[in-house]
């Protein structure tokens, strides 16, 4: 398969692969070397900013899919099988004043109790 099938094909798939990641460091090489370039034929400050500001980028770039590397992803099944097993675990803990809340507002609007605040009146 040719380089730009596999970069074609690792955009519908998750995760990253080795053709993204080789095509993101040709880009970000040649954004860097365009830039140099820019900056002793011009001798611009803002070429230079943009070549800190692109360098910093990648760097990020790079630190970010190393430690894709490092986290064991899960795959959609694992997710599924996980989020079926224990639905609970995913909904927060309610303290007392929130419960005490929400049976307040079940109560007004099944009507068992009357209304404690007056109703605002329209201008």
């Amino acid at each position: 398969m040719s380089f730009i099938q596999e970069l074609w094909d690792s955009v519908f798939t998750p995760g990253t692969s080795p053709a993204l990641i080789k095509a993101t460091h040709a880009s970000f090489v040649l954004l860097i070397l365009s830039l140099i370039t820019l900056i002793f034929m011009t001798r611009s400050i803002h070429f230079i900013n943009l070549l800190v500001i692109s360098v910093c980028l990648y760097a990020a770039v790079i630190w970010f899919i190393e430690e894709l590397k490092k986290a064991k992803l899960k795959s959609n099944e694992e997710l599924a099988t996980e989020g079926d097993s224990s639905p609970d675990s995913t909904q927060p803990e309610k303290s007392g004043q929130e419960e005490k809340k929400g049976e307040e507002s079940k109560a007004n609007s099944t009507g068992n109790e009357t209304r404690k605040t007056p109703l605002k009146r329209k201008a």
